[in-house]
């Protein structure tokens, strides 16, 4: 393996400890598998999404700045399911909204996507 060929974490910036790790715990329907006084980890496939409250993000990025939420998003995560129409639903049946979707995209590909607490994008594609 080449340094690229593998995305080992993603870090995501958040305000709010205890309702991001609700919103995934019960969105994703994952434990983590580690968490702090500051953090908590989550596993996807191997893949870890790493939420770190936003007030720790500048010394682990400085000099670069931290976006704020309301200055709009810059990526998407995207979790593939097997039935992006049910998952969509439960997402809903749960109190989330979702912003666009579910559509069928024309390459070919069925999508839907929603935000976590901090607007942090997550398309399912099917």
């Amino acid at each position: 393996m080449t340094w690229a060929d593998k995305i080992f974490a993603n870090t995501l910036f958040i305000s709010d400890l205890e309702e991001s790790k609700a919103f995934y715990s019960t969105v994703f329907e994952k434990a983590p598998v580690y968490e702090d006084e500051n953090s908590v980890v989550y596993k996807f496939g191997d893949l870890l999404i790493n939420l770190l409250r936003r007030s720790e993000a500048p010394s682990l990025i400085a000099p670069a700045q931290v976006a704020s939420p309301e200055s709009g998003s810059a990526f998407q995560l995207t979790i593939q399911v097997d039935d992006v129409d049910k998952q969509s639903l439960r997402i809903q049946e749960l109190g989330f909204s979702l912003i666009n979707g579910p559509i069928d995209r024309p390459w070919g590909v069925r999508t839907a996507l929603f935000a976590d607490p901090d607007g942090h994008l997550w398309e399912l594609a099917q």
